[in-house]
């Protein structure tokens, strides 16, 4: 049998990239970064390129933290137009690799497994990497890197770690390389998966490298970890059971639908209970699009930094799971009122309706009558159908219209970011 041949290819430094392509620009000499001015010199860096990371400028900075002395383009972001250009990309992929075969990672990454594709175009996986990576650069002018692995977790790390260090961002692993090469790298967040917090709990027990870990007393690991030791014990020696069929093969058993914002300004305990009936009017509406009912809703609402308080969190079951707006936004609002501080500012919002299912098997609600359910649920239903032909501000609700509202801009918003269209 075979040695499995997988590849992860990231866009590198994506949005940035297509912004300095729009202008003629060279995407790895440019000094651009894309971040939207208008909100403050607080507001982060969606994206730099790669000679302004030489120069010590992090990929995910604040406006304020870049020296004053570089001298470089702001390019507003238009998240609509990287979708498309990434819509484009994926399409050069599929000229070559069956979609069963692909993992859309994220909107700059994918996974690929591509053994069986070695013999039909009689090239090697590294051959095979630098074609689709020209390819990309030849038709849109997007640079890339690409990692290569025996396995998925190889070809994430030979592209994070590996393809970073050499002159064509090509990196290649397997097992042995691995272990030869990294299983004295640090820091230990270099590697996918661990975290500030994960390298400290073992950095406070004297492990620093991936050979620490794979050393490590199994027993110890799962003390601290519970069951995603048996992950970081596998990854430690290199070793990675999933492939991208099984990927596609999964099925969440349980279900949920959220939204969240971080708000531009620190809000009051009433504007900030405005942004979350927004929401939840919004989170009513998918909900009805999609013929789903929720069973229970979790608020999690963090504050303004200066004050340092912990963050709010608390979930509310339904008498019975519902998407009807007369039943959800009263619901938002009693769960509100019993988790918010209301004496410190808010700065951050999320709702999770948990537990989703099909409104199908849906119990009716026995605190209001048949008629009164049907009128509302036929009224969200106009309302999405008017959203759907004319766009989402073809029609609001008055709070929609107040001030302190965000709907009105979320709605020409992709991410939280603007779309630029």
């Amino acid at each position: 049998m075979s040695v499995k041949q997988y590849l992860c290819i990231d866009l590198k430094s994506f949005y940035a990239s297509v912004e300095c392509v729009e202008r003629g620009l060279d995407p790895m000499k440019a000094h651009l970064v894309v971040a939207d001015p208008q909100r403050s010199k607080n507001t982060i860096c969606l994206a730099v390129t790669p000679a302004l990371k030489k120069l010590g400028v992090s990929n995910r900075c604040r406006l304020f933290e870049i020296p004053s002395h570089l001298s470089y383009i702001t390019a507003p972001p238009r998240m609509q137009f990287y979708i498309d250009y990434a819509a484009e990309i994926y399409s050069i992929y599929l000229e070559y690799i069956d979609p069963a075969d692909i993992h859309v990672y994220s909107i700059d990454e994918v996974f690929m497994e591509v053994t069986k594709y070695l013999k039909l175009y009689h090239l090697s996986a590294p051959e095979l990497a630098r074609f689709l990576m020209k390819e990309i650069f030849t038709r849109l002018g997007i640079p890339s890197a690409c990692g290569i692995g025996t396995n998925l977790y190889l070809a994430k790390i030979a592209l994070d770690i590996t393809a970073k260090h050499t002159e064509d961002f090509l990196g290649i692993l397997d097992e042995d390389s691995y272990r030869r090469l990294l299983w004295n790298h640090t820091p230990l967040t270099d590697f996918w998966r661990i975290g500030r917090n994960t390298a400290a709990r073992l950095a406070s027990f004297g492990i620093y490298t991936m050979k620490d870990i794979a050393r490590a007393e199994e027993s110890l690991l799962y003390h601290l970890f519970g069951i995603d030791a048996e992950l970081l014990i596998d990854h430690a020696w290199g070793r990675e059971p999933v492939s991208i069929s099984d990927i596609k093969a999964y099925r969440s058993s349980s279900k949920s639908l959220g939204s969240g914002q971080v708000l531009m300004r620190d809000y009051s305990y009433e504007e900030g209970k405005l942004i979350v009936k927004e929401m939840m009017d919004l989170l009513c509406l998918e909900l009805t699009a999609k013929n789903l009912v929720a069973k229970s809703l979790t608020l999690h609402v963090g504050y303004a930094k200066q004050f340092h308080h912990p963050s709010s969190h608390k979930t509310l079951s339904l008498p019975q799971p519902d998407s009807l707006d007369s039943v959800l936004l009263p619901a938002i609002v009693e769960l509100y009122q019993q988790t918010v501080s209301p004496s410190i500012p808010i700065r951050r919002v999320s709702i999770t309706c948990n537990h989703v299912t099909s409104s199908e098997y849906c119990q009716q609600n026995l605190f209001f009558t048949q008629d009164t359910l049907e009128k509302n649920k036929k009224m969200q239903k106009a309302v999405l159908s008017i959203k759907n032909k004319y766009g989402n501000s073809a029609i609001m609700k008055g709070m929609n219209l107040s001030p302190e509202g965000t709907t009105r801009e979320r709605n020409h918003q992709i991410g939280g970011h603007k779309s630029g269209c």
